[in-house]
């Protein structure tokens, strides 16, 4: 019963950390979606195009992982199979984490290049790369390390 007790906790901390993530990313999708569309977009170069390509398919493939441990849920309910839907559900959030980082740090350099001239768009997507692998990745995984 405590094996169950634990599992139920887990998911539910797994789905709330989940409904906090989506939101950000949704609404940077539907941003990437229209910027196409826009006058200004006439005048994005080649570079700025791959950054605004690598953007947008890093959006949707992270939101489609960050997504994806709710439909495994509902296809796999009464399975009794939690443990292992916790653990795929764990990767799969894991990794939509790393792809929104990639999103993020190329949306920023994709915005800074459009708007400034080198070296500033590197530096500063450099500088938001840095800040998310630290704050997201390094300090969980430091502490993990020296709780072991």
């Amino acid at each position: 019963m405590a094996e169950e007790t634990r599992q139920d906790r887990e998911l539910i901390e797994l789905l709330n950390e989940l409904r906090v993530t989506l939101p950000g990313v949704q609404v940077l999708f539907a941003f990437l979606l229209i910027v196409p569309f826009s006058q200004q977009f006439e005048r994005v170069n080649d570079l700025q195009k791959y950054a605004y390509l690598l953007t947008l398919i890093a959006t949707g493939v992270g939101a489609a992982l960050l997504i994806a441990p709710t439909p495994y849920h509902r296809l796999r309910f009464r399975s009794h199979d939690k443990e292992a839907m916790l653990v795929t559900s764990n990767r799969l959030a894991i990794a939509g984490t790393v792809c929104v980082a990639v999103a993020m740090t190329s949306a920023v350099f994709f915005v800074s290049d459009f708007l400034f001239r080198s070296p500033v768009p590197v530096l500063v997507a450099g500088l938001v790369a840095a800040c998310i692998v630290t704050f997201w990745y390094v300090i969980p995984l430091a502490r993990k390390l020296s709780d072991d």
